[in-house]
């Protein structure tokens, strides 16, 4: 056997993300003597340390923020002159792939991939601006064309998302499979009750996530059943807003923030429902391990429809109205069913890692 082949991932930093979780899922599965991941990065990163040990190398330049546009594209373009030796870059950065394709398409690198995990930019309109003037460096650089759903393809890839390959956002199931005991683990820890009714959340405290509106909606909530507790998981700019806001709504003895876990699918045990009132999304993991727990998802239209696995579990609901999010939380009532559901649909449906990574393996060899 000869060395792996490298591939170049390109991301910000490999924390605790949706696009950052799958990257690191997938690496996990894949088959490591054939294929090695490295990463190029901005900042560090809560999975550094696993990606050495699993063999791969984080290269680190300052992003865009930090240095300005042009001092960005220089970097980049010194990087992948300075590392001729990779055949595949994979970037991850939606919009802004557009200038690490550009420099890696000026360093002959012959396959350059964009890999679409939303479905709108993050920021005010100058930033939103200047994404899509980047974001139209795409289609001209690129040599393949990935996204994590239909809708995500068609906001990054106009024209071209018909030859945009759907990767699943897949999961390790048995990592997720209901358990009582784990349930009761951890309740114990976090001194929850048997009888309250726990809700949750995962993702960044960000714009994007709507945690204002989750929070609005459990405090609504809480007017007719006291007895509950939300749980938020993850960390971001707006979570001193949110802390605050729990506050003023009189709610924050119900409210725990427990910062970025690495324990989910533990966590996931304890629960009972799962909100997720995003205002856009690609195709979210966390709601993918959600139902793999077995649990009911109260979720924004702004969703695709992909999502569902088709298991009863998931309720889309508008955004402009909290008093419809309220009444269908409290029709679901208490779920008797946890831990007696098939878990086969979201194999069926692809989005079991294993496949996913033996997909992504295949294309990565025979480009």
């Amino acid at each position: 056997m000869g060395s792996p082949l490298r591939v170049l991932h390109v991301v910000v930093n490999m924390n605790r993300g949706g696009a950052e979780t799958l990257l690191m899922n997938l690496y996990r599965n894949i088959d490591r003597s054939k294929i090695q991941f490295d990463f190029l990065t901005c900042k560090e990163g809560v999975f550094d340390e696993e990606i050495k040990q699993l063999g791969g190398i984080v290269y680190r330049i300052p992003y865009i923020t930090d240095v300005g546009h042009f001092k960005y594209r220089k970097n980049l373009e010194e990087f992948f002159n300075s590392h001729l030796d990779y055949k595949i870059v994979h970037s991850h950065l939606d919009k802004m792939s557009g200038l690490v394709l550009q420099a890696a398409k000026k360093a002959r690198i012959p396959v350059r991939i964009s890999h679409s995990h939303n479905t709108s930019s993050e920021g005010n309109l100058a930033a939103k601006l200047y994404k899509w003037y980047i974001g139209q460096l795409i289609n001209p650089n690129a040599t393949n064309y990935y996204a994590c759903s239909q809708i995500a393809g068609e906001w990054l890839f106009n024209g071209r998302s018909t030859s945009a390959s759907i990767l699943k956002n897949g999961i390790d199931i048995k990592e997720y499979k209901y358990s009582h005991q784990t349930r009761r683990e951890v309740r114990a820890e976090m001194q929850i009750l048997d009888n309250q009714i726990v809700f949750g959340h995962v993702g960044r405290f960000a714009y994007q996530k709507n945690h204002k509106f989750l929070i609005e909606v459990f405090a609504e909530y809480c007017k007719s059943n006291n007895d509950s507790i939300l749980l938020l998981i993850g960390d971001g700019p707006l979570r001193e807003e949110i802390e605050k806001k729990a506050f003023d709504l009189k709610i924050h003895n119900k409210v725990k923030f427990l910062g970025v876990r690495s324990d989910i699918p533990r966590i996931l045990q304890a629960l009972d429902l799962f909100i997720f009132p995003s205002l856009h999304e690609g195709l979210p993991v966390s709601l993918i391990e959600a139902q793999g727990a077995e649990l009911p998802c109260f979720i924004s239209e702004q969703i695709s429809k992909e999502v569902d696995m088709g298991m009863g579990l998931v309720e889309f609901l508008p955004l402009n109205n909290k008093r419809v999010w309220v009444e269908e939380i409290k029709k679901r009532g208490s779920f008797t069913n946890r831990g007696k559901l098939n878990l086969d649909p979201i194999i069926q449906k692809g989005y079991n890692i294993k496949n996913t990574a033996s997909k992504l393996e295949e294309f990565y060899l025979s480009v």
